[in-house]
């Protein structure tokens, strides 16, 4: 029998660049927050939506939250993590960012069709700045041990993680669909794009 998959939906706070939160941005005709979790419905056994307190208060159902553990403090993403494999430790998770409008449902599918699910960890790999997109990722159960491990050592960075333990490099079929959008600038280029079905 194969291994659930569960799904996560990062939303983080509100972003200096972007002066609001990323997970409220509508580009696709609702909350990004909820544009990701339905998608992640398509590939994953069950999907929730990670945020903190704050950001939980404002989720609607039918959508599934997991605020972050209220000790973790400000350690971004990893939060996230600490938080998931806190609460099932058995599980392995497939991570997508709220920052990134143009994946859809076919690249995670197709992300997940060759998904060695063996490895540590696996994320879209963007060749052209040669670093991992660390939420644009799959984290099998054993990297809950590890990142719990760095956590305890201050060190709270996801693209370190993914580094250190030699995480599978995945080189997507549609690389520009990786473009994080931070700044509002970058937003209404963006939205344009989307609005006339540009294809990256």
């Amino acid at each position: 029998m194969k291994k659930e998959l569960y799904g996560l939906v990062v939303c983080g706070g509100k972003s200096k660049r972007m002066g609001t939160d990323k997970s409220l941005i509508n580009y696709h005709g609702k909350p990004q927050r909820y544009y990701v979790y339905e998608m992640l419905e398509w590939v994953c056994d069950k999907v929730f939506i990670s945020c903190n307190r704050e950001q939980a208060t404002g989720i609607i159902a039918p959508y599934q939250i997991m605020a972050d553990l209220p000790d973790l403090g400000d350690v971004g993403p990893m939060a996230a993590l600490l938080t998931a494999f806190s609460t099932y430790p058995d599980k392995d998770f497939l991570v997508v960012g709220c920052d990134y409008p143009f994946i859809t449902t076919k690249d995670l599918k197709e992300f997940e069709k060759v998904l060695d699910r063996e490895q540590i960890a696996s994320a879209f790999y963007n060749e052209e700045n040669d670093i991992y997109e660390p939420l644009l990722a799959y984290y099998s159960e054993r990297s809950g041990n590890e990142i719990q491990r760095m956590y305890t050592s201050n060190q709270y960075s996801l693209q370190h993680f993914l580094k250190e333990n030699g995480a599978e490099k995945y080189n997507p079929v549609r690389p520009k669909r990786m473009i994080s959008i931070d700044t509002p600038e970058d937003f209404h280029a963006a939205k344009e794009k989307i609005a006339l079905k540009i294809n990256l």
